[in-house]
């Protein structure tokens, strides 16, 4: 099937990276915030070693390897390794339960896994089959039948020095170029609909968004910075916090904790980053529990509606904030879920260097973008180069349709799932499962998932997220989700216990509170949306890596 007719410059990946290890031998790459350092000598260096491993192992161009850990420096020396040795990387979301791990390694066919040793421990128990299992920690053999690589793992130092007896150099860094069909990675997709599909993105895909990040970030080079705070594994934070930055010689500092507001501007005011990659709720941490205090102050509201005063004010607002993330960066990139309308509008009345782009695994991952400076509120920019979008609507300006999307960043469809794959194409169109807009200037306007989509009674569509949207900024409420409730429209309530502890609520007067709040809301709402009734969630909802709420989790029978 013919799924990309966009062609695009292309340079193997292998030579890129190649090129950026010589030009930058003796330059910091990977960091574990608050720990050790490689350069990018000490990067090359390991990569040959694990390649002495994975022929130890019987390692063949195109088989598996499959990484799973938090985000450490380990982490992008073992993915490197396996690419540049020409086998396939399956990187594995940490977050995922044991037994799933097993499930996507023994589906995957990986015959090495690389794993952290927190996810090694809740591995225990499981069943790893003949994979040989490699610590990310010091790259020692774990479990595995194959007695020929715990030696080579045993006695690396010398196989290395016997390899390279006039010690390992610039000279030394020879990698087999890649194909732009060629599969680099499976990616199993952490979505909201429940079931994990490996995405097949080959090498093209790869270098395309590379060489949208140099196009997009000219100002980045190897002077560089970056905090990797989102997950590795997942394509958001692998393609623009780590292979980006690998491929310009930046240094990339991996965040291991949580990324709190407190934990997160700690890491910013150390690195300075030169650009911020964040998902939505990250963002809207901060701008709940420090800038809505600040400016929900009598004297700061008064000063923010005055004319003339307001300016300066918004500007020393703006100011402060740009310090508070480092005061390095040139644009804050938002992406991976909706972004609470209310935040996204204050940032932008302030003039905050944010933007807001779409993409998607399918697409390594970016779809549309534009530059803080060319933003449309409410938008995620337009389509990026090698990339064509379109709205299956009979009105696409007005009416949303399902946003299908053509180009080099495409995948080349689901690992070992013909019939996914089939479903996904339509005429050579690859099918988001997004709805939106478009405008006549191009600029997309996402409006909702397809499947959380909701038919009201007399057929209107009914975008829970917009819902959500208006309730997520109200008094008490972390989060939220609007579910179907036998043909009517129930809102589960995650409530701020930190400030109902602090107003002295009980159980009866928080609810009173959330009902007050729904009243508020419907009043902004057309009839057909509108919520009757709140339910108490007395926890965080489950959701993806990428902090996207799993629906399916929550829905219920309808009538």
């Amino acid at each position: 099937m013919e799924r990309n007719n966009i062609s695009r410059e292309f340079k193997p990946f292998n030579e890129l990276f190649s090129e950026s290890l010589k030009s930058n031998w003796e330059r910091p790459a990977l960091s574990n915030l608050g720990g050790d350092t490689i350069h990018y000598k000490d990067l090359a260096a390991r990569i040959a070693q694990l390649h002495i491993f994975f022929a130890s192992c019987g390692l063949k161009r195109g088989d598996k390897v499959a990484i799973c850990a938090k985000n450490q420096a380990n982490w992008g020396v073992a993915f490197l390794a396996t690419l540049t040795y020409g086998a396939v990387a399956v990187p594995i979301l940490h977050e995922f339960k044991p037994a799933n791990i097993r499930h996507l390694i023994s589906h995957s066919e990986a015959s090495i896994l690389f794993v952290g040793d927190v996810i090694w421990e809740k591995m225990t128990e499981v069943d790893t089959g003949s994979v040989t299992v490699v610590s990310l920690v010091d790259f020692s053999v774990l479990q595995g039948n194959n007695s020929a690589a715990s030696e080579t793992a045993g006695n690396m130092a010398a196989l290395f020095a016997e390899r390279y007896p006039d010690g390992f150099g610039k000279n030394d860094v020879n990698y087999k170029p890649d194909e732009p069909e060629d599969l680099a990675l499976i990616n199993y997709t952490s979505g909201t609909s429940g079931f994990s599909k490996g995405v097949m993105i080959p090498y093209r895909a790869l270098v395309s968004n590379i060489f949208f990040a140099k196009e997009v970030e000219p100002q980045m080079d190897n002077r560089s910075k970056v905090v990797a705070m989102l997950p590795s594994a997942h394509m958001y934070g692998m393609m623009f916090e780590f292979l980006f930055e690998i491929m310009i010689g930046a240094e990339v500092f991996f965040l291991r904790r949580l990324p709190s507001p407190k934990v997160l501007l700690s890491a910013m005011a150390e690195v300075k980053p030169s650009v911020i990659i964040a998902v939505p709720m990250i963002i809207e941490k901060i701008y709940k529990q420090i800038l809505i205090p600040f400016i929900s102050r009598g004297y700061m509201r008064l000063l923010l509606n005055l004319p003339v005063i307001d300016q300066v004010v918004q500007q020393n607002i703006q100011q402060k904030l740009i310090h508070s993330f480092g005061g390095n960066f040139n644009e804050v990139i938002i992406g991976g879920a909706p972004f609470n309308k209310e935040a996204e509008s204050f940032l932008k009345r302030i003039k905050f260097p944010m933007t807001i782009g779409y993409g998607m695994t399918e697409c390594a991952p970016i779809i549309t973008y534009v530059p803080h400076d060319k933003t449309r509120l409410y938008s995620c920019g337009k389509p990026v180069a090698g990339m064509e979008v379109k709205i299956d609507s009979a009105d696409p300006f007005n009416i949303p349709g399902e946003i299908l999307v053509k180009g080099v960043n495409v995948c080349l469809g689901y690992y070992k799932n013909e019939a996914a794959t089939e479903a996904a194409f339509r005429d050579g169109w690859f099918c988001t499962g997004d709805m939106g807009v478009i405008d006549a200037d191009g600029y997309l306007y996402i409006k909702g998932r397809c499947k959380s989509m909701i038919l009201g009674p007399s057929g209107q569509n009914i975008y829970p997220e917009e819902i959500e949207n208006i309730l997520n900024n109200m008094p008490y409420v972390v989060e939220s989700l609007v579910i179907e409730d036998n043909d009517k429209l129930v809102a589960l309530i995650f409530p701020d216990f930190e400030q109902v502890e602090e107003a002295g609520l009980d159980q009866r007067q928080l609810l009173e509170k959330l009902n007050e709040n729904m009243k508020a809301a419907n009043l902004e709402l057309p009839q057909y949306c509108k919520i009757s009734s709140v339910e108490v969630f007395p926890e965080e909802f489950e959701k993806t890596p990428k902090r996207s709420i799993k629906r399916y989790l929550y829905q219920r029978n309808t009538n």
